[in-house]
């Protein structure tokens, strides 16, 4: 009989340390301040690689970066539209360089855990010092995003890709994804009817 107590107090025991242990994780949500327009301050690390830039999101699958640092891409902008990436330098453009692809592909990371929680009527995930850390798989790996108490975008991370995006001085871009079409629209029809008048005036 003593040998049974000692056990079921053994176990009893064991529970106790074990239900101790388990971290208090506090769930929570937030409006979702990812479905706008928005710029940003972005320092970023990819392995060894360390770079600044400003980030902006015109709208689903429309981004841009360009890089202050270092100053191999220092003045390098990236622009993502339809699944397409194209590279500029002071206006001229040219492929990617290779300094930038390791940005380039962590870039689309970004974007795809971006543009799929923007969606959402609201962000749910796990209260931590004042930010809600939200947690995703992508086929690049695993993420962690947080945002700030607007529902804002604060970071990103991809420990298996050792990759850490820091963002900062957040605000709410002026143009949108559907004026930057429209206005490239208004501006061919604008050159094309240039160009029509051109050749009638020759005619004559």
């Amino acid at each position: 009989m003593k040998k049974v107590f000692t056990f079921v107090a053994a176990v009893t025991i064991m529970f106790c340390l074990t239900a101790c242990t388990v971290p208090n994780v506090s769930r929570s949500s937030r409006k979702n301040g990812l479905n706008t327009a928005f710029s940003a301050a972005a320092d970023i690390t990819v392995d060894r690689l360390e770079a600044k830039g400003n980030i902006m999101r015109y709208g689903e699958g429309v981004w841009e970066i360009e890089f202050s640092a270092p100053n191999t891409l220092s003045g390098v902008k990236l622009e993502f539209s339809e699944g397409s990436v194209t590279a500029s330098y002071k206006g001229l453009s040219f492929s990617v360089p290779q300094s930038a692809l390791p940005v380039k592909a962590m870039m689309l990371n970004l974007m795809k855990a971006v543009d799929d929680n923007a969606k959402l009527d609201e962000l749910n995930g796990e209260e931590s010092g004042g930010l809600l850390k939200i947690s995703g798989s992508l086929d690049g790996g695993d993420y962690i995003m947080t945002v700030d108490e607007n529902g804002w975008l604060s970071g990103f991370e991809m420990p298996n890709n050792k990759l850490t995006m820091k963002f900062s001085d957040m605000k709410a871009a002026e143009i949108s994804a559907e004026q930057t079409t429209s206005e490239i629209v208004t501006e061919a029809v604008t050159t094309e009817q240039c160009v029509t008048t051109t050749v009638t005036t020759s005619a004559e």
